[in-house]
């Protein structure tokens, strides 16, 4: 008999409590599991068709406890005295669930920070390809979740080009300026976006309540003297200034400010971190934006060290370390995390040359469900 084996018991019951089933798995080891859980995580609760719950435990009259209890074959039988079931548990989905955590997602993944020099590394993706192949679409939103940046190449030059490459991600989502929104210059602006001057580096429409999470900017035509790119990865900017400036960093991850946006028929406002956290306490992305940022209605004194933070975590976004710059071409999509990447342009002259971007969005949400689809078993998978 190897070492393995050697270590591994037969399951058993040891004690059928009053909330509760007390068993020995195979790894030897004492496991307590709740009456409520394991009748609601019957195997029959599940519906295959649907792939959702179709038993519901609110309709059983007393709380749940078994008669009979114990292992058959590679499974966990249970004879509910409390109505006419028998549920089977598989062991070893039994066995996944000895310890309370989270169940796997493929979708959360380490982040990887970049810097001022990233340019000519930026994942590149061609359209046509994507489209045919899944297993670009997934390498595509792969880059998106560990970088929160990748071009994608050979785009058409059509808005339907666009919307097509958006729904191999999601579904458009809209803001207060539409389904979609073009960056070209405007007779009567109504964003700073829409002119020819300079665009701070900022987040897109900080002032909803749930800002879009996945920005696609496709590039018709840019022939214009000027107007270099600039984009940063708040992510490497938030991790150095945890570093550098913890007192900072706790201020701008903790305490939410302002944000508007309001013209003729709309008059947008919500409240957001700086700094935005995952629940694992890393940086996720930021919220900012110098143009919707609405007047710090924070305590005077407090804005004493508040004021101070966020001007030095704005002009170390600016930083030539971190700030990548470049000329977007016709033909590409930048495709970026609206809540990690900030972006931004130099002025460019209006006069000479043609420029024009059209760009939507789709929710973070719904990329990671998409990337779960392509790569991910799933629970109901075969």
């Amino acid at each position: 008999m190897n070492e393995l084996s050697s270590t591994m018991t037969a399951p058993c019951v040891t004690k059928i409590g009053d909330k509760g089933l007390h068993i020995t798995l195979s790894d030897g080891g004492a496991h307590y599991f709740n009456y409520y859980w394991l009748r609601d995580n019957c195997p029959s609760s599940f519906s295959s068709v649907t792939r959702e719950r179709s038993f519901d435990i609110f309709h059983l009259d007393t709380a749940p406890r078994p008669n009979l209890a114990s292992f058959e074959s590679d499974a966990l039988v249970i004879n509910w005295a409390t109505e006419d079931h028998v549920t089977h548990m598989p062991l070893d989905w039994l066995e996944a669930y000895t310890v309370a955590k989270p169940r796997y997602d493929p979708a959360d993944l380490p982040r990887i920070a970049w810097y001022s020099d990233h340019y000519l590394n930026v994942p590149r993706f061609s359209q046509p390809e994507l489209i045919a192949d899944p297993k670009k679409r997934a390498d595509w939103i792969e880059a998106i979740l560990v970088h929160g940046f990748a071009i994608v190449t050979n785009m058409p030059d059509s808005n339907e080009g666009l919307t097509q490459t958006a729904e191999l991600m999601g579904y458009v989502r809209p803001t207060f300026f539409g389904d979609y929104f073009d960056v070209k210059t405007h007779i009567k602006p109504t964003n700073t976006a829409y002119t020819s001057a300079a665009l701070e580096l900022h987040t897109d429409t900080p002032a909803e309540e749930f800002a879009p999470g996945i920005q696609f900017l496709h590039c018709r035509v840019n022939t214009v003297e000027g107007g270099q790119s600039l984009y940063s990865d708040g992510v490497a900017v938030a991790h150095d200034f945890r570093k550098r400036d913890p007192e900072g960093f706790k201020l701008l991850s903790e305490v939410s400010i302002p944000f508007f946006c309001e013209h003729d028929t709309y008059d947008s406002r919500s409240r957001q971190t700086v700094i935005e956290l995952d629940q694992h306490g890393e940086v996720s992305g930021l919220t900012i934006s110098q143009h919707m940022a609405d007047i710090f209605d924070l305590d005077q004194v407090f804005l004493d060290d508040y004021y101070p933070a966020f001007c030095r975590f704005g002009k170390m976004l600016q930083e030539d370390k971190y700030m990548m710059r470049f000329m977007m071409k016709g033909g590409e999509c930048m495709v970026f995390d609206n809540h990690r990447i900030v972006h931004g342009r130099e002025a460019y002259s209006a006069t000479i040359g043609d420029r024009y971007l059209r760009g939507c969005y789709v929710d973070r949400g719904e990329m990671r469900s998409t990337y779960r689809a392509l790569v991910g078993e799933g629970r109901f998978k075969t």
